[in-house]
């Protein structure tokens, strides 16, 4: 049935913000998006070949196209459009502006030998593209019980969200990204194509993420990483993007030249900044991201945690 408008009970829990966040102002590549009719006048918003089950709640001009299937327990916000072949089942809730491209899939039972059919979830924030084939799955009962998205992201080609992964907002991932359960994804992070992320890895604010890295340990924020893990630099195209000062990216370069490049030991050089005063904040974030890093298993904070 619908209904008027909904709006996320619980949003996305985000990292920081950027210093200087975009608002009130899609990207161009969005804008086309939502100016492109995907049906004409004429057609109802909803398409008869659709499978839509009547217990669903469904904003007035959320837009249905043939073949989709949507389940009982979906709740679409205005301004969403899902093309043809779309399927969102399970307990999933999805807020404003959500463009879905044919054979996407949201909801659907986590892959994962413990789960035990509980009703988990997935929430899902508002402007976000889902391009063809993208899989989403909900949540385990041992994880958390949510797989969350932000707002804003751009999930490309065939590229996987694995179960109770936290995604903030802002993010690009490219054609063919895998990303595994209970991964956590900061803001503005860019992962080029054929990625692999480790399960109970946590991906700092704008990192750069060079197409085929294999990906198992924690990925500070602001660093271009390539390879296995390999730390190639800092991120400084996405960082001036995104609105950062001048003097934070000279100190994050400073930083990244006394941690990763120097013939120190690694221990050493983080331990260095201990007798630094005046740390530059961003910096400190990832200083502050390295000690925690260390405190996992692996490399992996998030797998400290881990419940059996």
């Amino acid at each position: 049935m619908r209904t008027e408008t909904l709006q996320m009970e619980t949003p996305p829990p985000t990292p920081e913000p950027p210093p200087k966040p975009r608002e009130g102002k899609r990207p161009s590549w969005f804008a086309s998006l939502l100016s492109f009719r995907w049906f004409s006048e004429e057609m109802p918003k909803i398409s008869p070949q659709a499978v839509v089950d009547p217990k669903a709640e469904i904003a007035e001009d959320v837009e249905v196209g043939p073949f989709c299937v949507i389940g009982p327990d979906v709740k679409i916000a205005a301004g969403c459009r899902l093309l043809n072949s779309v399927t969102v089942l399970g307990k999933t809730t999805i807020g404003r502006d959500n463009i879905f491209f044919p054979n996407s899939v949201f909801g659907t039972a986590p892959q994962d030998k413990k789960y035990r059919g509980a009703p988990t979830q997935l929430e899902i924030g508002k402007g976000n593209v889902f391009r063809e084939a993208v899989t989403v799955h909900s949540g385990t009962e041992k994880g958390g019980g949510v797989t969350r998205l932000g707002d804003d992201n751009l999930l490309m080609v065939n590229a996987h969200i694995g179960h109770d992964c936290q995604v903030a907002s802002n993010c690009v991932l490219a054609n063919n990204v895998m990303v595994a359960g209970h991964v956590v994804i900061g803001n503005g992070v860019a992962m080029m194509g054929g990625v692999g992320v480790h399960h109970f890895v946590t991906i700092g604010d704008f990192a750069y993420i060079g197409g085929y890295s294999r990906i198992h340990r924690d990925v500070p924020p602001f660093v271009k990483i390539d390879g296995a893990d390999e730390v190639r630099g800092l991120n400084t195209v996405g960082l001036r993007r995104a609105g950062f000062a001048d003097e934070d990216i000279a100190a994050l370069k400073e930083a990244c030249r006394n941690l990763f490049y120097r013939d120190k030991p690694f221990a050493k050089a983080l331990a260095d900044f201990d007798t630094q005063n005046g740390l530059n904040p961003q910096v400190r974030k990832m200083i502050e991201f390295l000690r925690q890093r260390d405190l996992g298993k692996y490399g992996r904070y998030q797998e400290s945690l881990r419940k059996n």
